[in-house]
């Protein structure tokens, strides 16, 4: 799996007490290997897949190579529309946030990667379209930004009272440098959205369970063999259900009832 597969959003910045690690951290090139893997996992068989993870194409690309039908959102005004490789891709240049030009029960799966929903600030509404296009027993996978990477931001940027206000708000949603807005969300928040929507989740754990400051400093004095220790180490760690802890983002694994 390629080591510069580039489908999460690296938060930039990031010292210090903070738990963001910088751009040029170790740590993106292991969570890239260790997400490739998940999804690896998460869809053994070919099926048709709806891919939202956004104008990043790597996952796109790894499940098409291993044989899936994957129907590729890309953004309305992207210009890197991937072309079809071993398998069969179907980009679609449309609006994520509705999903109408989809039909009821048309896939066997969505993979909804790099914090898309997170980017959605009505998430509510575009999950209940993922649960109306899967069809019955569909499975759905998802990353969103979690709570500790929106408090990070809120720390980074100096912004005292939102984050003294934060565990009062129903709804949390971090500005960026870039001046989008991105919302994040606590495990149980997780679940609950997905369980309201009508689906069955699986679990709802950090993506990775060994931290950023741990790959820095195990990376530190290694080279490649390290690295492929390290994600062997996670994908070990990984139960068959919930996981402790916190982490930068959340991954959730649900179905829809059959």
């Amino acid at each position: 799996m390629p080591l510069s597969m580039p489908d999460r959003e690296a938060p930039s910045g990031g010292s210090g007490a903070l738990p963001v690690p910088g751009d040029d951290s170790p740590y993106w090139p292991f969570y890239d290997l260790v997400a490739a893997a998940q999804v690896a996992a998460w869809a053994p068989t070919p099926r048709r897949v709806l891919d939202l993870s956004g104008a990043r194409t790597g996952f796109a690309t790894q499940l098409v190579s291993a044989g899936h039908e994957v129907v590729h959102l890309c953004r309305t005004d992207s210009t890197d529309i991937p072309q079809a490789g071993t398998g069969r891709l179907l980009p679609v240049r449309a609006d994520g946030a509705t999903l109408g030009w989809l039909a009821d029960a048309s896939v066997d799966a969505v993979l909804a990667e790099s914090s898309t929903l997170s980017q959605t600030v009505a998430t509510e509404v575009v999950v209940a379209e993922l649960r109306r296009v899967l069809r019955p027993e569909g499975r759905l996978l998802v990353v969103v930004e979690s709570l500790v990477l929106g408090l990070a931001r809120l720390a980074e940027q100096g912004r005292w009272a939102e984050l003294a206000d934060l565990p009062q708000a129903d709804v949390v949603l971090i500005p960026t440098p870039d001046g989008r807005l991105t919302r994040c969300f606590a495990p149980e928040e997780l679940r609950t959205m997905l369980q309201v929507a009508g689906f069955s989740v699986d679990w709802v754990r950090p993506r990775t369970a060994l931290t950023p400051t741990v790959v820095e400093r195990a990376l530190a004095g290694g080279g490649r063999s390290t690295m492929a220790t390290l994600v062997a180490t996670e994908l070990e760690l990984e139960p068959t259900g919930e996981r402790d802890g916190d982490g930068l983002y959340l991954l959730a694994s649900a179905r829809k009832p059959a």
